[in-house]
């Protein structure tokens, strides 16, 4: 979702940047962050240096997978939610399409932009704003995607950006959304997926058990990581009124939730 932080955007204003002089900015709606957003934005500005390092280890085919069902070309404009430093936002890129990348980590945007700008994209704009309020006009978009982004946000904040995103589609436009999905046991695939995980950590002695306990704390009063099962994640596409709904997993805990703007 990490250098020099450009203004907090002010109520209705834009906090947009593009990656090269005299391309034109989509109209968009970046509010302030709330108070809250405060420490979690700070906590990514502080991770930014090191994510391309360390966060995004074993990510590699989540990202191919939503770049695969995503199909970018020449002309599409697209939407990409918490873009961190551009793992999507950059291929898309370079696919033809034009991107609006949005984090709330200003610091990770200016990374994200001096690399499109190393590599002369000059398709790609940020936007610093928290994703549960980021607005864009209906129908003003051909594709919508995320990456590891949407687990951090409430269960009741996942499903109404679903139906924002799903708005703001084109007719035949895709929403992809790569990400943590797994459930608290009710599934054979959750069971498997939290087992491994324990299994892992137990194994590493007293140090893995301390993260252990950490974690099963955060994980049962759902702190900073918030993530639904795939079952879910299909009722959010379907519920927002896409078609062609599907959910794959594609490596551990991971897996990509793809759905369709109706034509009509």
């Amino acid at each position: 979702m990490a250098g020099l932080a450009p203004p907090v955007p002010q109520p209705g204003a834009l906090d947009v940047e593009a990656s090269s002089p005299g391309t034109p900015s989509p109209p968009l709606v970046a509010p302030r962050p709330k108070l809250g957003h405060g420490r979690a934005r700070r906590l990514w500005d502080h991770r930014a240096s090191t994510w391309d390092h360390a966060g995004a280890a074993g990510l590699a085919a989540v990202v191919q997978a939503v770049l695969a069902k995503s199909e970018a070309r020449p002309g599409l404009k697209v939407v990409d939610l918490g873009s961190g430093t551009g793992s999507l936002s950059l291929p898309l890129a370079r696919s033809g399409a034009w991107v609006v990348a949005v984090d709330l980590s200003p610091a990770m945007l200016a990374l994200l932009r001096h690399k499109a700008e190393a590599h002369g994209l000059g398709r790609v704009h940020t936007v610093a704003a928290p994703l549960e309020r980021f607005e864009l006009p209906a129908s003003s978009v051909d594709l919508v995607v995320s990456n590891y982004a949407l687990h951090h946000l409430k269960d009741a904040e996942k499903e109404a950006l679903v139906r924002r995103a799903a708005q703001w589609l084109k007719p035949g436009g895709r929403l992809v959304v790569g990400d943590m999905m797994f459930g608290r046991g009710a599934s054979a695939r959750d069971r498997s997926i939290i087992a491994s995980k324990v299994a892992v950590l137990a194994a590493r002695g007293p140090g893995g058990w301390w993260r252990l306990a950490k974690n099963l704390l955060r994980f049962s009063l759902r702190l900073h990581e918030r993530p639904v099962s795939t079952a879910t994640w299909e009722r959010y596409f379907r519920s927002a009124g896409l078609t062609d709904v599907s959910v794959t997993p594609v490596v551990a805990e991971a897996a990509v939730a793809f759905g369709v703007k109706p034509l009509a």
